[in-house]
């Protein structure tokens, strides 16, 4: 039901992305309605936050719509449909684009976005090493596996952002990395269910050892006291590197500076919801509001993210 209703979603946007998309030939979209059909796809998948927020210049949120759908297509494939397949294909597509000759919607709107600002195509690459991996999911052993994880299945999206913006020095793209990196965390300790129906524990097996948490106890939902000692430390940590990375904000133009905020205080509140359900993620999924959506544009238009 997850494969059809992924194909069905996609399928309603008026366009495919399966290995049928080659026979459309290229030129059989414009840009611009290319760029359309990114949009549609962004606005149609929830997510905790929106790739293009309101805040971001208008002219702006077409290329950032482009990189989501690229990102987001190519997740269904990994989550949905498990398929290395469809990944290698994508891939197929992604090589086409930077070669001048793209065939599905996505990657007309993501050539002429590369070709304008460009973009490398490394980033691109970074996230199907990432989605590959979920596909045959294994963990991690340590923190730092978990983070070298990130390194590819988060920190692409905002180096891409950065280039688009102008930006291309390490400093900044390491501030990104530590927004990008703790907002992936926040939002896996949100979702710890979640993932474990789908087979997938995001703690890293010494730290579920260090604490006493077991496979069994997640299974069974039990927030006892090693859960919760676990969940601290996990969550001092991504809030650690959000605040730190926040610091992007000071470094940036207003245009992305907001956006920047956005992101890093969206992350804290979620660590925050999971503190105010006594960091029972199983009963309910902890999520942000509209208030919370509202707080969260207020302080980012007014510089500062929340505690």
């Amino acid at each position: 039901m997850a494969e059809s209703s992924a194909r069905a979603r996609r399928g309603a946007l008026g366009f495919a992305p399966t290995r049928d998309a080659a026979a459309a030939g290229p030129g059989s979209i414009g840009v611009a309605e290319a760029y359309a059909w990114c949009g549609r796809l962004a606005r149609s998948h929830y997510e905790n936050f929106t790739v293009a927020s309101w805040l971001m210049p208008r002219a702006m949120r077409p290329h950032m719509h482009a990189i989501y759908a690229y990102a987001r297509i190519a997740d269904d494939f990994a989550d949905e449909e498990r398929s290395l397949a469809r990944l290698d294909d994508w891939e197929r597509g992604l090589d086409a684009a930077f070669a001048g000759a793209p065939q599905h919607p996505v990657f007309v709107a993501l050539a002429e976005t590369v070709r304008r600002f460009d973009l490398p195509r490394e980033p691109f690459a970074d996230l199907l090493r990432a989605f590959r991996s979920d596909v045959n999911f294994a963990g991690f052993e340590t923190l730092e596996e978990l983070l070298g994880y990130t390194r590819y299945s988060a920190n692409p999206v905002g180096r891409l952002t950065l280039y688009l913006f102008g930006y291309r020095d390490a400093e900044r793209q390491r501030l990104s990395d530590l927004v990008c990196s703790g907002l992936q965390l926040a939002n896996f300790w949100q979702d710890v269910a979640v993932d474990f129906a789908k087979g997938r524990i995001y703690f890293p097996r010494r730290e579920m050892a260090r604490f006493g948490v077991t496979r069994e106890a997640l299974g069974a939902g039990r927030v006892g006291a090693e859960f919760v000692a676990l969940m601290r430390d996990e969550i001092a940590i991504a809030r650690a590197m959000l605040r730190e990375g926040a610091g992007l904000a000071r470094a940036v133009d207003r245009r992305l500076a907001r956006d920047v905020l956005m992101f890093a205080g969206g992350g804290i509140r979620i660590l925050r919801a999971i503190e105010d359900a006594g960091y029972d993620v199983f009963r309910a999924r902890p999520k942000l509001g509209k208030r919370d959506y509202l707080a969260l544009g207020w302080d980012a238009i007014r510089g500062r993210i929340a505690d």
